[in-house]
């Protein structure tokens, strides 16, 4: 199994994995890396340990080298020209009109690359800024666009909770959030509670769904009925948490609210009337009326036919009569 090493980056929560070598790192050490975008630094967070193969047929990018004092020198020359980039780019975009807001920027260790990230609600041609960039920076220019998660997970901010937002802290990658989640959950549907700071769903809805979704089959549905040990009863609430119950229990002419453990009720399910025979009495009318209507067609179709070939014998007998057919035989010479 092949060796790696646990590297992350700046503002970059992602874990990436890179081939050491034959050469031995601990947590925390700083490195220069070699990646698709050039030489970066980054920090261990894993040291050498052993991985399966991936069967992707693809080879590890190495490590070059623990970084130095020179490295540290570049770095922190490459952070120091990153707020310079940032507001190059607002003169720019503002000279032009462009309406662009610019969120941050990024400058390679090497400082040959600047990657500014912005949000825009409008389509916008930037070929004109792009250039302008590169010649005022004499790097090379990407523009970025980024949506309302992208934005908070690059800039970072508070959640409700009070802490550090889930994507800029610890998360990889979106995950799909939906709002059947919260209904699960038993939370308030009311977006202004259940979404973060970008305006999405909350990333943290979907933490503890698994656990939600199984106990919610478990428990009764809330007004449905559930015998009880006090007897039939009204579910009011459930704490999927501690899988309690309240209900109301009907006593006399009133009802007491109580709690009950989930394994001391029994759902009623509701008896609703046997359905088969009444669908078989509809379709029975169906056809009995099907019939109706072609027996009265029939009926009619009898009456308007023409009528039969009567006996003519004795009205031939009776004629006086018959006029010639072809005329008289005899003419006058």
């Amino acid at each position: 199994m092949p060796i790696v090493i646990g590297v992350k980056f700046d503002k970059n929560p992602k874990e990436y994995y890179f081939d050491p070598a034959e050469e031995t790192y601990a947590e925390g050490d700083l490195v220069i890396v070699d990646t698709q975008k050039g030489n970066e630094l980054g920090t261990v967070v894993k040291g050498n340990f052993e991985v399966e193969e991936n069967g992707s047929g693809k080879e590890l990018k190495k490590v070059i080298r623990k970084a130095n004092g020179r490295d540290l020198d570049q770095y922190r020359r490459s952070k120091e020209t990153e707020p310079r980039a940032l507001a190059v780019a607002k003169e720019k975009a503002s000279k032009l009109g462009l309406t662009l807001k610019f969120i941050s920027s990024e400058v390679s260790f090497d400082c040959k690359r600047v990657v500014l990230y912005f949000t825009s609600e409008d389509r916008v041609d930037f070929r004109e800024l792009v250039r302008e960039l590169a010649s005022a920076l004499h790097a090379r220019i990407e523009l970025r666009q980024l949506y309302e998660r992208d934005d908070v997970k690059l800039r970072g901010a508070l959640g409700m909770c009070g802490r550090e937002c889930c994507c800029r802290s610890h998360l990889r990658d979106f995950e799909k959030v939906t709002v059947k989640m919260a209904k699960v959950q038993g939370l308030s549907l009311n977006p202004t509670k259940i979404s973060g700071i970008c305006g999405k769903l909350m990333c943290c809805l979907k933490y503890e769904n698994e656990y939600y979704s199984e106990v919610f089959k478990q428990m009764p549905k809330v007004n449905g009925k559930v015998m009880t040990p006090d007897g039939l009863a009204v579910v009011e609430s459930n704490d999927m948490l501690k899988k309690i119950v309240t209900c109301k229990v009907f006593v006399d002419d009133t009802f007491v609210i109580k709690k009950f453990p989930l394994e001391e009720i029994t759902i009623v399910k509701p008896t609703n009337p046997p359905q088969g025979e009444g669908k078989k009495d509809k379709d029975k009318k169906k056809r009995d009326r099907r019939e109706d209507r072609r027996e009265g067609r029939n009926a009619k179709e009898e009456e308007n036919a023409a009528p039969a070939d009567e006996d003519l014998t004795d009205d031939l007998d009776d004629a006086d009569e018959l006029p010639p057919l072809f005329g008289d035989d005899t003419t006058d010479e």
